[in-house]
């Protein structure tokens, strides 16, 4: 046989497919039928919305009167993207809001965990449940409570900053901390760190996974702490790092509770709360305007998409599995 009669004949049995013994029939419907749930679930609640969603954004369609529904084609997409000005404005405080606190947010988290699996910690169960705990308090709540927190007036944190440092923080001339624009972002960063137990949680569990044979070895060699922090700890950890730091970008496109909750959507102080997920609300919910709503959820959905996939595009340059080989 020849080199091409070779080549041909593997050629023609790749092609072909062994039929399906009736034990693996039985086993492909029983896993068709245990994955049924979840497809018909995805597609009832996920991919007809959307598409129904990306309808609506070619018409201009008001709920409380559908019948008056008109389809005007591309109409939406053009003012949300050059027309409308406040689409751009809002997205970029979203950006601005989230540059100052998702890093904030994961490296607080990351501390966290990393303090609570130090073995000279005396009592590391309760201050895990203490730091858990927050996270269990529902979002309208948690923006209540640090409104009460952060009030100029009468808030203990403006009360200690001024006993403490001698500033004037307490009274209309103090720290205004949610009617001031150059504070507001970080009184909301101050929202978001009461709730990393999550994080936390995930982080510590991901610091314990590390195998504790490569602290021995570092520590023989003569590795201090921090060496053996940014050299065995955090490389392996770099998956659930990864991980973290896709859900809190697609959060903080997403934010919005906070905003609603105190300023009802109203954008002070100076509209710097006025995010991207705030107008989306506005126009959908209180105009009724939910064509155009419509479009600027699909916006944010290709944004995030695009900030996911470059994410994952760049994960390779830093992220490290085990069961790679280098």
């Amino acid at each position: 046989m020849t080199v091409a009669e070779f080549g041909k004949a593997v050629k023609n049995l790749k092609g072909k497919r062994a039929p399906l013994t009736k034990k693996q029939k039985r086993e492909a419907r029983w896993g068709f039928f245990f994955l049924s749930p979840w497809m018909i679930g995805f597609l009832l609640f996920y991919l007809l919305p959307m598409i129904a969603s990306f309808a609506f954004s070619l018409t201009k369609f008001n709920p409380a009167v559908p019948d008056e529904t008109v389809y005007i084609g591309f109409t939406n997409w053009i003012r949300a993207i050059f027309n409308d000005k406040e689409v751009l404005l809002s997205f970029t405080r979203t950006i601005h809001f989230a540059a100052i606190s998702l890093p904030v947010g994961l490296i607080f988290a990351l501390f966290l965990a990393i303090l609570l699996n130090s073995e000279n910690v005396i009592g590391k169960t309760v201050y895990r449940t203490l730091f858990y705990m927050p996270s269990m308090i529902p979002l309208v709540a948690t923006v209540l409570i640090w409104n009460g927190v952060l009030n100029e007036h009468t808030g203990w944190i403006n009360i200690l900053i001024e006993r403490f440092t001698g500033i004037t923080a307490v009274g209309n001339d103090g720290l205004r901390w949610l009617a001031d624009p150059q504070l507001v972002y970080f009184a909301y960063t101050m929202f978001g760190l009461w709730g990393v137990g999550n994080a936390m949680i995930i982080f510590l569990a991901a610091v314990q996974g590390v195998p504790t044979e490569l602290y021995e070895a570092a520590q023989i060699d003569g590795a201090s702490w921090f060496r053996r922090l940014f050299s065995v700890t955090l490389p392996l950890i770099t998956p659930v790092i990864f991980y973290q730091l896709v859900l809190s970008v697609i959060g903080s496109l997403q934010y919005f509770l906070a905003p609603f909750v105190l300023n009802q959507g109203t954008g002070f102080p100076e509209g710097k709360t006025r995010f991207y997920m705030v107008y989306f609300y506005k126009q959908s919910f209180s105009f009724f305007n939910m064509g155009y709503g419509a479009t600027l959820a699909w916006l944010m959905f290709i944004v995030a998409l695009i900030i996911t996939v470059i994410l994952f595009g760049t994960a390779k340059y830093w992220v490290y599995y085990a069961t790679e080989e280098k």
